[in-house]
């Protein structure tokens, strides 16, 4: 028992003699990095994604005529993903109904660092810097659950969304019609996209508002159908392309395709 105790008095010595070691002579005593926050204004945060959030407060006058932006708006929220863009359009879209804001402009990139699919920027417009810093980190918090049905692995991704109620980054997006129930089909390679598209629309009955190839996407290797209508049946039209979809794609892949985060739909 003398013997533990000792060692244990030790150990605690040791420990206090190690965080109060004086710094060399010559040499500053260097605080830690704190590489998560690079202490700048206009950083707001990171996400899923590779996917950053920023905010402009006042845009540059001569900027912000080259960036044609309406005059009114002179903060900008700035939402930059290297990983998706579904996910963080689907997020914006919540980011936009709960805020002050209008999205400016919505681009795919080519990037993925890799995949099948492509990067994306979307601009927020706002009169007062607050509404579009909230709608940055609205976008940032949604991303955990708009990532849910994206399924992926070595061979490609397939990724749904849905919406009850499409808003206006949707609508500037992929055309959706505002108010109305509104899915997004993706297959990744494109040879797989093309039977679940066919899947969705023979599951339901929906309106198909859009259809994407490599030719109009970036050049990426999927296709993307856009569907609306009756929520029950949209949703239906998602999960019958999710169910074959994943299928094929751990067929390709050899291995199984998760969930990147927790279903949603």
């Amino acid at each position: 028992m003398e013997e533990n105790l000792m060692e244990k008095v030790m150990e605690e010595v040791l420990k206090q003699l190690g965080d109060n070691k004086e710094t060399p002579k010559g040499e500053t005593a260097q605080p830690k990095a704190n590489i998560g926050n690079p202490g700048l204004t206009e950083f707001v945060g990171t996400a899923i994604g590779e996917t950053i959030g920023l905010v402009i407060a006042n845009v540059d006058h001569n900027l912000h005529e080259f960036m044609k932006l309406d005059p009114k708006y002179k903060s900008i929220g700035i939402i930059g993903g290297r990983t998706g863009a579904g996910p963080q359009i689907m997020a914006a879209d919540e980011a936009v109904k709960a805020t002050n804001t209008e999205i400016i402009s919505i681009e795919l990139p080519r990037d993925t660092q890799g995949g099948a699919g492509h990067g994306n920027l979307i601009l927020f417009g706002a009169e007062d810097v607050s509404d579009a810093k909230r709608a940055v980190e609205v976008t940032l918090k949604e991303l955990d659950r708009t990532f849910g049905d994206v399924y992926g692995n070595s061979a490609g991704h397939i990724e749904l969304q849905y919406t009850a109620r499409a808003s206006y980054a949707c609508n500037k997006a992929w055309g959706a019609p505002i108010g109305k129930a509104f899915g997004v089909i993706v297959g990744a390679p494109a040879a797989i996209g093309v039977v679940i598209a066919d899947t969705a629309v023979k599951a339901a009955n929906v309106d198909i508002v859009g259809y994407a190839s490599p030719s109009t996407t970036s050049f990426t290797n999927e296709v993307i159908l856009f569907i609306s209508g009756d929520s029950g049946a949209v949703r239906q039209a998602v999960m019958a392309a999710k169910e074959v979809g994943v299928k094929l794609l751990e067929a390709l892949g050899n291995e199984p395709a998760p969930s990147n985060t927790q279903p949603y739909i």
